[in-house]
């Protein structure tokens, strides 16, 4: 396919304005040179992200996030206080328990917006953290690659990945860390080795920012040993490092390791995600995003179209892989299918070198010359289609009203003890009502709450339960197992129903005695 001339390339007569000597005037070389190929691929990735992404798409699929809301109370409490929370400060289950943040650094900027500019600051900073993620892809393959338009589709793809996790999340920010990660070493691998530097200073913010900062050293330690070694055989090529660069990049781990201390925690925050991995069985077994990948959805079939591009382009005209290339590819598909919420993680990893493939045995002709014109039509509509979809307030406050019982949660006394279910327990933090759980499960699963929790819900020895913890309200989604059982149980009544459909939620209340005993006077909940 031939480049498209742009309006450099034509002669002066066709040009519009000109000078004496025929170059064309200042104003169209400036135009020619905002509105570029990049400038129009990026506006379309950012319209591709508001339209596929469901939380930025639906006003009320941002807002139901469960653990956005204590994220922001935690936030709150360091930016007011002025000091990090070391005890567990919202429940009256495990109040006063010793408890890290791990994620307190990602929990500050969706935080300042949610401060400065209400339910809107949510929506910009969401935007802005997962346009960020789009546009470090995006840079990436182009590096590879070297061409802008094999960059495009593979990163488009890469967006039809990341909708599996695309939210007001703190793991969106650290998947920014784990993109500049994997840029230095591809940086590294051009020969500027200087860039591998900024390791550590990165994972000194990272081990701050959320525990995905462990993946990012294993691809760091992946990364050393694959280039251990020499290899030219088969579909590999690679030449080990020299001892310099050897020595440099274990001086780097050796740093990156160290500097991992360097948080308000110690070894508490270092130890965090792997605990996750040991510690909290329940907590990976109930999540629906720690369950394996159902090819089923739709990010499941586009997982499974992206490995089939990727193996049909090196079926057509195949390359010589590094070892650790094919290592990554290997590593990001297995954690996306062992957890679908590591699609996210596979799209940042595996679209670059898509971009590779594609350029290779798809886009064969070269595409830096398109037409500006064109490209500031696609630039303009692209902003017209994310300002269509751009909400009011008034459209996020009914999404948050939509996704939550709010005036039931305001009704919340402070003697009750109220048995909430877990996608409450954030938007009781925040509101300040004393929760018997809320989504961070790792305390509470910890403590055994976690699983008196689950027993509860799934009836399992419910109302022994109920007693054991002097539970006199309940507040739980109608839908509910239990909450049907509640509705025909004597000794309990609807106190308030509010919401709709799959949102409609059930405040129960105590009236008396229950099958198992009666209910001990309420203790006072633990103060913050």
């Amino acid at each position: 396919m031939d480049a498209i001339p742009t309006a450099e390339d034509l002669p002066p007569s066709s040009s519009g304005a000109s000078d004496a000597s025929g170059a064309p005037a200042r104003g169209i070389q400036l135009f020619n040179r905002v509105f570029n190929r990049h400038l129009m691929s990026l506006a379309l990735l950012a319209a591709v992200v508001v339209i596929l992404s469901g939380a930025l798409h639906e006003p009320r699929e941002l807002l139901r996030d469960p653990d956005l809301w204590w994220h922001l109370a935690d936030a709150r409490i360091l930016c007011t206080t002025h000091h990090f929370i070391r005890v567990e400060p919202y429940s009256y289950t495990v109040a006063g328990k010793p408890w890290v943040n791990p994620e307190w650094l990602a929990e500050l900027p969706y935080w300042f917006g949610y401060h400065y500019l209400g339910l809107m600051g949510l929506y910009v900073v969401t935007f802005l953290a997962l346009f960020t993620n789009v546009l470090l892809i995006y840079l990436r393959g182009c590096w590879k690659s070297r061409h802008a338009g094999a960059a495009f589709w593979a990163t488009g793809i890469g967006v039809l990945l990341m909708t599996v996790n695309a939210g007001a999340r703190a793991i969106v920010i650290a998947y920014l860390l784990m993109s500049l990660e994997m840029a230095i070493l591809e940086a590294a691998d051009r020969g500027n080795l200087r860039w591998l530097w900024f390791l550590p200073p990165l994972f000194c913010v990272w081990v701050n920012t959320h525990g995905s900062w462990l993946i990012g050293l294993g691809l760091l330690v992946l990364y050393i040993l694959c280039g251990l070694v020499s290899n030219d055989s088969g579909v590999f090529q690679q030449a080990a490092f020299s001892r310099e660069v050897r020595t440099r990049l274990l001086f780097v781990l050796a740093a990156s390791v160290v500097v991992l201390m360097i948080n308000p925690y110690g070894w508490r925050l270092v130890w965090n995600p792997i605990d996750m991995m040991m510690n909290q069985k329940l907590n990976i077994h109930n999540v629906q995003e720690w369950q394996p990948l159902n090819l089923e959805w739709f990010a499941g079939k586009t997982a499974a179209v992206c490995i089939g591009l990727m193996m049909i382009a090196n079926g057509m005209r195949s390359r010589k892989w590094s070892l650790f290339d094919a290592a990554l590819v290997f590593f990001a598909w297995y954690a996306a299918f062992d957890h679908s919420r590591f699609l996210f993680m596979a799209a940042l990893l595996t679209a670059p070198m898509l971009a590779v493939d594609m350029e290779r045995s798809f886009f064969l002709e070269s595409d830096e010359k398109t037409i500006p014109f064109m490209n500031m039509v696609m630039v303009v509509g692209s902003i017209c289609l994310m300002g269509y979809f751009f909400p009011s307030n008034a459209k996020l406050k009914s999404g948050l009203e939509e996704a939550f019982p709010m005036q039931t949660i305001a009704s919340i006394q402070p003697s009750w003890r109220i048995l909430n279910a877990d996608s409450l327990g954030g938007m009781m933090d925040l509101q300040g009502k004393s929760s018997f759980l809320d989504s961070r499960f790792d305390t509470f699963e910890h403590n055994g709450i976690f699983q008196d929790f689950l027993d509860i819900i799934f009836l399992h020895d419910t109302f022994h339960l109920l007693d054991k913890y002097r539970i006199d309200h309940l507040l739980l989604s109608k839908k509910a197992a239990l909450s049907y059982m509640l509705e025909h149980q004597p000794g309990w009544k609807v106190l308030r129903t509010e919401g709709k459909g799959d949102n409609a939620f059930e405040l129960f209340g105590r009236t008396g005695a229950t099958g198992s005993g009666v209910c001990a006077p309420a203790a006072q909940p633990a103060q913050h």
